[in-house]
């Protein structure tokens, strides 16, 4: 009876941070379904699978108007208003639902096309060396035209400008974490999951980048300011002399 009793006592004493890890288990759940399938990500999957081209346009016009929200708050780049919520963010969530998805789309499903069936390692790195060489060129030339447009750009001369400048350093990023992000996905995700996946990647690079542009552009605009108080500064002691 005794040692009974002791194993019912160690069996029902609270366990330390077990409500915390009771809610984690929770969230867990909803988000994966667990057993049942039911969750979040199952849902969301399905959702890939029966309405892909829909389903992949909500996601990534979603995460494109994320990223501006979270980059202006990130550099503290508020619009004339005061407001982090400025024109940009639903002009960027028209781009990523109605440019970067379906061309994602499109293209990913080029590439998986060309290599189905082929899992051999050679084949492997020559589907990295298509999206490093081919696709990757085409998205960053539509994403910098786009971003140029967004901006204020009417003129070919100024979106070519654009895009000539910013090409080299967004490819740079692109052939480093792309052949990184294509091996993981090829290793470990179903085909269907490839093109969310690489709308997450994007996301963390793009608002990287989105914020590290928006400090530049601002700290620029200081040191213009700055150095326009001081020309009028010194204008008026030259005419009060």
């Amino acid at each position: 009876m005794s040692v009974k009793f002791e194993k019912e006592t160690i069996r029902d004493a609270p366990i330390p941070g077990g409500r915390r890890t009771d809610i984690v288990h929770e969230v867990g759940e909803r988000l994966t379904g667990g057993k049942s399938q039911t969750g979040y990500l199952a849902a969301y999957l399905q959702q890939l699978q029966s309405n892909p081209l829909r389903t992949k346009m909500l996601t990534s016009g979603s995460l494109a108007a994320l990223q501006e929200l979270l980059a202006s708050y990130i550099a503290k780049d508020m619009s004339t208003n005061g407001h982090y919520f400025s024109s940009r963010v639903p002009k960027m969530a028209a781009y990523g639902a109605f440019v970067s998805a379906p061309l994602g789309h499109l293209l990913i499903s080029i590439l998986q096309r060309m290599f189905a069936g082929r899992t051999s390692l050679r084949a492997k790195i020559l589907q990295i060396l298509v999206s490093n060489l081919i696709i990757s060129p085409i998205q960053n030339t539509v994403y910098l035209t786009s971003m140029a447009v967004i901006a204020g750009a009417r003129t070919f001369h100024q979106v070519s400008a654009t895009v000539r400048a910013g090409f080299l350093p967004v490819m740079k990023v692109s052939w480093v974490t792309s052949p990184l992000a294509l091996a993981f996905a090829q290793k470990f995700l179903p085909e269907q999951t490839w093109v969310p996946f690489f709308n997450i990647i994007a996301f963390v690079i793009g608002t990287y980048i989105n914020t590290h542009t928006k400090k530049k552009r601002l700290t620029a605009l200081r040191k213009k300011a700055s150095q326009k108080t001081n020309r009028s500064y010194l204008v008026a002691r030259l005419t009060s002399l």
